[in-house]
Protein backbone atom coordinates (compact mmCIF):
# COMPACT_ATOMS: atom_id res chain seq x y z
CA UNK A 1 0.00 0.00 0.00
CA UNK A 2 3.08 2.35 0.85
CA UNK A 3 4.24 1.86 -2.58
CA UNK A 4 1.40 2.23 -4.65
CA UNK A 5 0.56 5.96 -2.34
CA UNK A 6 4.21 6.34 -3.06
CA UNK A 7 3.71 6.02 -6.74
CA UNK A 8 0.72 7.89 -7.25
CA UNK A 9 2.23 10.93 -5.51
CA UNK A 10 5.26 10.67 -8.18
CA UNK A 11 2.66 10.56 -10.95
CA UNK A 12 0.45 13.68 -9.87
CA UNK A 13 3.82 15.95 -9.41
CA UNK A 14 5.04 15.13 -12.56
CA UNK A 15 1.75 16.11 -14.49
CA UNK A 16 1.16 19.33 -11.12
CA UNK A 17 1.94 21.77 -14.41
CA UNK A 18 -0.97 20.82 -16.38
CA UNK A 19 -4.45 22.79 -16.41
CA UNK A 20 -6.49 19.52 -15.45
CA UNK A 21 -6.00 19.12 -11.40
CA UNK A 22 -4.47 16.52 -10.87
CA UNK A 23 -4.27 16.69 -6.80
CA UNK A 24 -7.12 17.09 -4.20
CA UNK A 25 -7.53 17.63 -0.57
CA UNK A 26 -9.91 16.38 1.70
CA UNK A 27 -12.07 16.69 4.75
CA UNK A 28 -12.26 14.32 7.25
CA UNK A 29 -15.48 13.27 8.20
CA UNK A 30 -15.68 11.30 11.50
CA UNK A 31 -18.26 10.26 14.11
CA UNK A 32 -18.78 11.64 17.78
CA UNK A 33 -20.93 14.52 17.70
CA UNK A 34 -17.84 16.99 16.63
CA UNK A 35 -18.86 19.73 13.70
CA UNK A 36 -16.22 17.60 11.37
CA UNK A 37 -17.58 20.29 8.70
CA UNK A 38 -16.42 23.54 10.39
CA UNK A 39 -14.40 26.29 7.98
CA UNK A 40 -16.22 25.86 5.14
CA UNK A 41 -13.91 27.50 2.35
CA UNK A 42 -10.55 26.70 4.39
CA UNK A 43 -9.41 23.90 2.15
CA UNK A 44 -10.81 26.00 -0.99
CA UNK A 45 -8.76 28.68 0.13
CA UNK A 46 -5.59 26.96 1.23
CA UNK A 47 -5.72 24.83 -2.28
CA UNK A 48 -5.73 27.89 -4.11
CA UNK A 49 -3.12 29.74 -2.35
CA UNK A 50 -1.06 27.29 -3.01
CA UNK A 51 -1.48 26.65 -6.69
CA UNK A 52 -1.05 30.38 -6.80
CA UNK A 53 2.12 30.36 -4.50
CA UNK A 54 3.71 26.52 -4.66
CA UNK A 55 2.77 25.83 -7.98
CA UNK A 56 0.89 23.14 -6.81
CA UNK A 57 -2.25 22.11 -9.06
CA UNK A 58 -4.54 21.36 -6.65
CA UNK A 59 -8.63 21.01 -7.63
CA UNK A 60 -10.30 23.86 -5.72
CA UNK A 61 -13.21 22.10 -4.72
CA UNK A 62 -12.47 19.47 -1.76
CA UNK A 63 -13.52 16.01 -1.12
CA UNK A 64 -15.07 14.48 2.01
CA UNK A 65 -13.90 11.36 3.15
CA UNK A 66 -14.63 9.05 6.24
CA UNK A 67 -11.86 7.33 8.47
CA UNK A 68 -13.08 3.71 7.69
CA UNK A 69 -13.31 4.32 3.94
CA UNK A 70 -11.15 3.15 1.15
CA UNK A 71 -11.37 6.53 -0.41
CA UNK A 72 -8.80 8.48 1.68
CA UNK A 73 -5.71 6.41 -0.06
CA UNK A 74 -6.62 8.62 -3.02
CA UNK A 75 -6.02 11.59 -1.03
CA UNK A 76 -2.59 12.62 -0.24
CA UNK A 77 -3.83 15.02 2.84
CA UNK A 78 -6.57 14.77 4.72
CA UNK A 79 -7.67 17.31 7.13
CA UNK A 80 -9.59 17.48 10.57
CA UNK A 81 -11.36 20.02 12.39
CA UNK A 82 -13.91 20.67 14.94
CA UNK A 83 -14.82 22.20 18.12
CA UNK A 84 -15.91 18.90 19.82
CA UNK A 85 -15.89 15.09 20.26
CA UNK A 86 -14.15 12.63 17.81
CA UNK A 87 -14.21 9.11 17.86
CA UNK A 88 -12.89 6.23 15.61
CA UNK A 89 -13.92 2.71 15.74
CA UNK A 90 -11.58 -0.02 15.85
CA UNK A 91 -12.41 -0.19 12.02
CA UNK A 92 -11.13 2.95 11.03
CA UNK A 93 -8.47 3.57 13.01
CA UNK A 94 -7.09 0.63 11.31
CA UNK A 95 -7.87 2.40 8.00
CA UNK A 96 -6.53 5.31 9.30
CA UNK A 97 -3.42 4.05 9.93
CA UNK A 98 -2.67 1.77 7.44
CA UNK A 99 -3.42 5.17 5.27
CA UNK A 100 -0.90 7.17 7.46
CA UNK A 101 1.88 4.64 7.11
CA UNK A 102 1.40 4.55 3.20
CA UNK A 103 2.58 7.60 3.19
CA UNK A 104 -0.74 9.65 3.70
CA UNK A 105 -0.61 12.91 5.64
CA UNK A 106 -3.40 14.25 8.34
CA UNK A 107 -3.31 17.67 9.54
CA UNK A 108 -5.72 18.60 12.75
CA UNK A 109 -6.40 21.44 13.33
CA UNK A 110 -8.25 22.28 16.79
CA UNK A 111 -10.86 24.94 16.48
CA UNK A 112 -10.94 25.44 20.19
CA UNK A 113 -12.39 22.38 22.03
CA UNK A 114 -11.33 19.26 20.40
CA UNK A 115 -7.94 19.22 22.14
CA UNK A 116 -9.23 16.69 25.66
CA UNK A 117 -11.22 14.32 22.57
CA UNK A 118 -8.05 14.49 19.92
CA UNK A 119 -5.44 12.63 21.93
CA UNK A 120 -7.47 9.54 22.72
CA UNK A 121 -8.51 9.25 19.13
CA UNK A 122 -4.89 9.02 17.82
CA UNK A 123 -3.73 7.14 20.79
CA UNK A 124 -6.59 4.48 19.03
CA UNK A 125 -4.70 4.82 15.83
CA UNK A 126 -1.40 4.50 16.84
CA UNK A 127 -1.35 3.04 20.40
CA UNK A 128 2.72 3.18 20.57
CA UNK A 129 3.51 6.80 19.97
CA UNK A 130 3.13 10.17 21.63
CA UNK A 131 2.30 13.63 20.29
CA UNK A 132 5.60 15.54 20.92
CA UNK A 133 5.94 19.06 20.41
CA UNK A 134 8.04 20.00 17.32
CA UNK A 135 10.75 22.37 17.70
CA UNK A 136 10.43 25.55 16.09
CA UNK A 137 14.24 24.08 14.18
CA UNK A 138 11.70 21.56 12.70
CA UNK A 139 11.58 21.56 8.61
CA UNK A 140 7.84 22.15 8.44
CA UNK A 141 8.32 25.48 9.57
CA UNK A 142 11.43 26.29 7.27
CA UNK A 143 9.74 25.55 4.12
CA UNK A 144 8.71 28.03 1.58
CA UNK A 145 8.01 30.71 4.22
CA UNK A 146 10.10 31.28 7.52
CA UNK A 147 8.46 31.12 10.70
CA UNK A 148 11.63 31.17 13.01
CA UNK A 149 9.46 31.17 16.39
CA UNK A 150 6.90 28.45 14.84
CA UNK A 151 3.34 28.98 14.19
CA UNK A 152 1.79 32.07 14.20
CA UNK A 153 -0.92 32.97 16.16
CA UNK A 154 -4.51 33.13 14.05
CA UNK A 155 -7.18 32.95 17.16
CA UNK A 156 -6.72 34.04 20.36
CA UNK A 157 -9.17 31.58 21.97
CA UNK A 158 -7.31 31.45 25.54
CA UNK A 159 -4.66 33.56 25.06
CA UNK A 160 -1.60 30.75 24.93
CA UNK A 161 0.73 30.47 22.85
CA UNK A 162 0.44 28.65 19.56
CA UNK A 163 1.86 25.18 19.61
CA UNK A 164 2.61 22.33 16.54
CA UNK A 165 2.35 19.04 17.66
CA UNK A 166 3.09 15.21 15.77
CA UNK A 167 3.34 11.75 15.67
CA UNK A 168 6.35 10.54 13.98
CA UNK A 169 6.00 6.58 12.72
CA UNK A 170 9.09 4.90 11.75
CA UNK A 171 11.08 8.56 11.77
CA UNK A 172 8.46 10.18 9.53
CA UNK A 173 5.86 12.98 10.65
CA UNK A 174 2.38 11.75 9.80
CA UNK A 175 0.36 13.79 11.85
CA UNK A 176 0.92 17.72 12.00
CA UNK A 177 -1.96 19.10 14.64
CA UNK A 178 -2.06 22.58 15.55
CA UNK A 179 -2.77 23.63 18.90
CA UNK A 180 -3.90 27.14 20.78
CA UNK A 181 -4.00 28.85 17.18
CA UNK A 182 -6.48 27.61 14.51
CA UNK A 183 -4.85 27.88 11.42
CA UNK A 184 -8.28 26.95 9.47
CA UNK A 185 -10.03 29.91 10.98
CA UNK A 186 -7.19 32.26 9.02
CA UNK A 187 -7.25 30.07 5.74
CA UNK A 188 -11.40 30.26 6.03
CA UNK A 189 -12.86 33.99 4.76
CA UNK A 190 -15.96 34.40 7.11
CA UNK A 191 -14.34 35.74 10.12
CA UNK A 192 -12.73 38.76 9.28
CA UNK A 193 -9.49 37.80 10.31
CA UNK A 194 -6.67 40.77 9.13
CA UNK A 195 -5.13 40.24 6.30
CA UNK A 196 -1.93 40.03 7.51
CA UNK A 197 -2.93 37.13 9.61
CA UNK A 198 -4.66 35.28 6.86
CA UNK A 199 -1.45 35.54 5.00
CA UNK A 200 0.45 33.93 8.23
CA UNK A 201 -2.15 31.10 8.59
CA UNK A 202 -1.82 30.56 4.57
CA UNK A 203 1.14 30.89 4.42
CA UNK A 204 2.42 27.94 7.37
CA UNK A 205 -0.66 25.55 5.39
CA UNK A 206 1.40 26.01 2.08
CA UNK A 207 4.59 24.75 4.52
CA UNK A 208 2.74 22.30 5.25
CA UNK A 209 2.06 21.33 1.98
CA UNK A 210 5.50 21.58 0.92
CA UNK A 211 6.59 19.35 3.57
CA UNK A 212 3.91 16.70 3.01
CA UNK A 213 5.53 16.15 -0.80
CA UNK A 214 9.45 16.74 0.26
CA UNK A 215 9.33 13.91 3.15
Amino acid sequence: MRICLFLFFLLTASTVFSQKPTLQLALLKYSGGGDWYNDVNSLKNLAKFCNQNLRTNFNLEYAIVEPGSADIFNYPIVYATGHGNMLFSDLEAKNLRTYLEGGGFLILNDDYGLDPFVRPALKKVFPELELVELPFSHPIYHQKYEFKNGLPKIHEHDGKPPRGYGLIWQGRLVVFYNHETDLGDGWDDVHNDPEDIRLKALQMGANIVRFVFSQ
